[in-house]
């Protein structure tokens, strides 16, 4: 079995919907996935933007969100999630918003592509 990421937010390769951006409520959008591999012992999801700051002429990929030592008994994340209610065990990393934690989509300029990423690792990592 792939391993698949999804959310019930918003289609594959479709708009994001503005509750998950600055210009609504910036909260993060529900994930669920599966086909975690048996010899994984942990998880991480990167969400980033490789279209900043212009998609006609990127010039860096900007990471909006990052969590890493996600448990991988963990079928997904809820919306809106805090750092209180993520998975036991789980961390936040820092993310071009100068922060941890969520920072949806805020394009200054024209339509960019955001990737949700998840990887699952051989390892727990150490504190980033």
């Amino acid at each position: 079995m792939a391993l698949t990421i999804q959310s019930q937010g918003f289609k594959h390769e479709g708009m994001i919907p503005a509750r998950y951006t600055c210009d609504g409520q910036d909260i993060s959008p529900s994930l669920e996935w599966s086909g975690i591999p048996a010899a994984a012992k942990s998880l991480a999801l990167i969400v980033d933007d490789p279209d900043a700051p212009d998609p006609a002429a990127p010039k860096m990929t900007w990471v909006h969100w990052v969590l890493y030592n996600i448990p991988t008994d963990a079928q997904g994340l809820l919306e809106g999630i805090s750092a209180a209610s993520l998975p036991a065990g789980t961390k936040e990393g820092g993310n071009d918003w100068g922060r941890t934690g969520y920072g949806g989509p805020c394009p200054p300029i024209g339509r960019h592509r955001y990737f949700f990423k998840l990887y699952a690792l051989d390892t727990v990592l150490t504190d980033l």
